[in-house]
């Protein structure tokens, strides 16, 4: 009997798309099979935690465990695949210490070692457990298989059974009883956790090649992730993050270079000199049919001259006026004028040389029509007099129909600069359910309700950063408080609570600071533009001040880690002391009132 599993993964269709991308340059012929598994730029990679896109390793906690375990060899790769689920996480920090302090691993018995010392002395894969129960006890692997499956199960009559068979059987072959009962008690500890290697080390493979073109063919692989990724927000904005980050510029649509996915494009200024096209079905609202047609009559018949020698050539019934609203917001006719110019002349520009498939498909019509429209669609005529849009606006409307900000929001760029060590991207607050953490993030909705009972304000916020989003709840006591910040698309600091209810994270609001939209490249010492500057980040700590306080001043900034640079002046009897401080602060106007208090000083420069 032989069982098959077959899983459709959407990471094959990427691996497949980038090769076509790879392959069809001409360049060079890869061949997946026979890329080596040593290869160092892959293990670089992985080791910085680059690993968006990167198959079974994209979460914020595998990025972690990766920085953290540095895998340079593929057998890592494998153990980490199978040790990160629930159960076998608890075994990651031995398994992580084995691999960075090899003293540090210790076997039972040497017999163990040859099986254990690829996973660093402790029991990853049911292969592992078979292995020893057939080493040490003489089991077949069969019998080894029964073992195995009782542990796994808890079945406590066979696993008594078993444990009298696997004591009896290992005295047997000269292991004394006291070293076969710990050798049982360590198995015992790892069969209910043990994954099929196999499993994990097909989903290696996987995960190894994606990371291998990521990592050789940067471009190509991005170009067919995004492709891969379209119409799912959170992973397109992921996707496009990682661009920004690796220097691959993602141009918008273009009606004359777009084709119907992500293509690559040259672009001196761009990674490689390759950049990223955007493609016509990442865009809503625009259809196969539309696509279809549009990209026929440009190869056709050349690149459209104007907006109007688009409409005159396109079928107006399938690129109609939702298709076109959508095609100018996003920039895709950007060439040829103002997009709230060219929204204002739609109807004028179809009534005049618009045409239905029907129409462009009948032999009808006058002896000099080909003259005429020819004549018409070489130039725009444009009429309207309206103002181009604010780039607020043109940011929105590229929001709103690609799911993501494609030239980087103001927001972005301050929260940017505003974050630092201490705060936690939204993406990985489910490692914190539970706790209390800071998150600096984008304020997308703020929504004000009353309470039923006590007819009090509150809030819930959408709040939104680069790789995710997450609702936040602002109950009325803390509202109150903060309310005058509550604006979107600012750039906030929150602290507060990650709480999980029926399967949902939310985040429960303590305090609220907003970061001051003046921020710029030039501030001294990294500043935030949040409440402090540089120059007077002076904190005088008064003559005979205790021990007991020095100790929770120290605490109070150890928590509160930042970017901005202070100097603690002690004051002494003759002269004053100045020591900096080795790490950076958060030094908000909060933060300030706490050092007050605790100083018993009425104010902090």
């Amino acid at each position: 009997l032989l069982k098959m599993d077959f899983l459709g993964l959407r990471n094959l269709t990427i691996l497949q798309n980038a090769l076509k991308l790879i392959n069809n340059a001409g360049q060079t012929k890869v061949d997946l099979s026979a890329v080596p598994l040593d290869d160092k730029l892959v293990f670089e990679m992985l080791s910085r935690g680059e690993t968006t896109g990167v198959f079974q390793m994209e979460s914020p906690g595998m990025r972690r465990l990766a920085k953290q375990l540095k895998p340079d060899v593929f057998g890592d790769i494998v153990a980490l695949i199978a040790l990160y689920r629930p159960g076998p996480m608890a075994l990651i920090p031995e398994f992580v210490k084995g691999k960075l302090e090899p003293d540090s691993v210790v076997y039972l018995h040497p017999d163990l070692k040859p099986i254990l010392a690829e996973t660093y002395g402790i029991a990853v894969y049911q292969e592992q457990v078979l292995k020893i129960a057939n080493v040490m006890a003489g089991y077949s692997l069969g019998e080894a298989d029964i073992l195995r499956r009782a542990m796994g199960k808890k079945s406590i009559e066979t696993m008594n059974k078993e444990h009298k068979k696997f004591i009896s059987q290992a005295v047997k072959l000269n292991y004394s009883e006291s070293l076969a009962e710990k050798v049982w008690s360590f198995i015992e500890r790892f069969a209910g956790y043990g994954f099929n290697k196999a499993h994990a080390t097909s989903y290696a493979m996987i995960a190894y090649q994606t990371a291998y073109l990521k990592s050789h063919y940067p471009v190509e692989y991005m170009t067919a992730l995004m492709s891969a990724e379209s119409g799912r927000e959170d992973k397109m904005a992921l996707s496009l993050e990682e661009c920004r980050t690796m220097g691959i510029i993602v141009l918008p649509p273009n009606i004359n270079h777009s084709g119907a996915d992500f293509q690559i494009e040259a672009d001196k200024k761009s990674l490689g000199g390759q950049a990223i096209r955007f493609g016509f079905t990442a865009i809503k609202n625009v259809g196969t049919a539309a696509i279809d047609n549009i990209l026929l009559e440009r190869t056709g018949a050349g690149e459209f001259k104007s907006f109007t020698d688009f409409i005159a050539r396109v079928d107006t019934q399938k690129s109609n006026k939702r298709v076109l609203e959508s095609l100018i917001k996003v920039g895709a006719f950007d060439a040829f004028g103002k997009r709230a110019v060219i929204l204002d002349e739609i109807d004028r520009v179809r009534n005049k040389v618009g045409k239905t498939g029907a129409e462009n498909d009948s032999n009808q019509g006058g002896l000099f029509d080909g003259l005429i429209q020819e004549e018409v669609s070489i130039q725009d005529d444009w009429q309207s007099t309206k103002e181009e849009f604010d780039n607020r606006k043109l940011m929105e409307m590229e929001r709103e129909l690609l799911g993501i900000y494609l030239r980087e929001h103001p927001s972005q760029k301050l929260l940017k600069k505003a974050r630092t060590d201490w705060s936690k991207p939204l993406a990985e607050l489910s490692e914190y359910k539970g706790q209390k953490i800071t998150v600096t993030a984008i304020i997308k909705t703020a929504k004000t309700v009353v309470t039923k009972t006590k007819q009090q304000e509150m809030a819930f916020l959408l709040l939104t950063d680069e790789g995710g989003e997450i609702e936040a709840v602002v109950f009325p006591k803390t509202y109150a408080e903060v309310k005058s910040f509550l604006i979107p698309n600012s750039v906030v600091v929150v602290k507060g609570k990650v709480d999980e209810k029926e399967d949902r994270l939310s985040f429960i609001v303590d305090t609220i600071e907003q970061i001051a939209d003046d921020m710029s490249d030039d501030k001294p010492n990294g500043n935030t533009g949040m409440l402090a500057n540089s120059d007077t980040n002076i904190i005088h700590v008064p003559r005979g001040t205790s021990k007991a306080t020095l100790l929770a001043l120290n605490t109070l900034l150890q928590e509160n880690k930042g970017e901005d640079k202070i100097t603690l002046a002690f004051q002494n009897a003759h002269d004053v002391r100045e020591l900096v401080l080795p790490f950076g602060i958060n030094y908000t106007a909060s933060l300030k009132n706490q050092i007050a208090q605790l100083l018993q000083i009425d104010k902090i420069s």
